[in-house]
């Protein structure tokens, strides 16, 4: 099929299943359109609509939508942390970072809390055959993308991972409890530094991937990067931003201007909403042809 090709309106039936994001802000969201589209393309009956929720409307909120049966819910900012302990059961990864993006109502009427952030990026550096198993990492930014692809790259076979967070960060406290468990729980060596040039020179020297997972470089701020200069980069390594918009950040511009392989953050926002998607329907979303008609 084209991905100019109109699909047939949307039609909601008295068994029609409500799928959901919570968060603020919401309106600019892409996941409505992705998860909507993939449901009329495969001929699934749910429908995905987004809410401005802050976190004390939490608790009532969730008995809600278990008594009108709802099949499931993304969680973005601010409420990834907050919905955890309302979550009967966690995958291993949100348990150990301590956020969820992707919540289950399971048919018992119990809540299970899974994380795809980390999944989906990991997923879109295989597409563009970045190798991470056995390979040292660096990350830049420990907030909850970040958390999310550090303890997914643990627990999926990185050999090391050097991470970069600010000693007055609001975050550090939930980062060195995280790289403590995954250096107790998982085969990677995880380190933990502060922005010095000395070792940002020494670990993304000697490193396979650089990760910035932080919001420096994100419109409107375009000119900014953690990274002063390619001082640190070398042949063979790849750099990689979460950031999609811009597309091309400063970071990945000067990558790029030393050949070397870049990666924005486009393809880990497809693919996480590809993994709850599957968690919820049990079906593969048609990812190709949604990253055609919106990213």
């Amino acid at each position: 099929m084209e991905h100019n090709e109109t699909l047939k309106p949307y039609e909601i039936s008295g068994h029609t299943r409500m799928i959901c994001l919570l968060g603020s802000p919401v309106a600019h969201s892409l996941s409505p359109a992705m998860h909507n589209y993939a449901f009329r393309k495969l001929g699934l009956d749910y429908c995905y609509l987004a809410f401005d929720v802050k976190p004390e409307r939490l608790p009532e909120i969730l008995p809600a939508f278990k008594a009108m049966h709802v099949r499931g819910m993304n969680l973005t900012m601010p409420l990834k942390n907050d919905i955890v302990k309302y979550c009967d059961s966690l995958s291993q990864a949100s348990r150990i970072c301590g956020a969820v993006n992707t919540v289950i109502f399971e048919e018992d009427g119990s809540i299970t809390g899974t994380t795809t952030d980390g999944t989906g990026f990991l997923r879109a550096l295989e597409s563009e055959n970045i190798q991470y198993r056995g390979r040292k990492l660096t990350l830049m930014g420990t907030g909850g993308a970040g958390t999310a692809i550090l303890v997914q790259a643990a627990l999926d076979g990185a050999r090391e991972i050097s991470v970069f967070a600010r000693s007055s960060s609001r975050f550090i406290d939930r980062t060195r409890e995280v790289v403590s468990r995954l250096n107790a729980e998982t085969n990677c060596k995880v380190a933990l530094f502060d922005y010095t040039e000395c070792d940002l020179k020494r670990e993304i020297g000697g490193s396979d991937v650089l990760i910035n997972a932080s919001n420096v470089g994100m419109a409107p701020n375009t000119d900014a990067c953690l990274i002063p200069d390619a001082f640190c980069f070398h042949e063979g390594l790849s750099v990689t931003d979460v950031i999609y918009n811009p597309k091309e950040t400063k970071l990945l511009r000067m990558a790029r201007e030393r050949n070397l392989v870049t990666m924005n953050g486009s393809d880990m926002l497809l693919y996480q909403g590809a993994a709850s998607f599957r968690l919820w329907t049990g079906m593969d979303m048609p990812v190709e042809e949604i990253r055609a008609k919106y990213f």
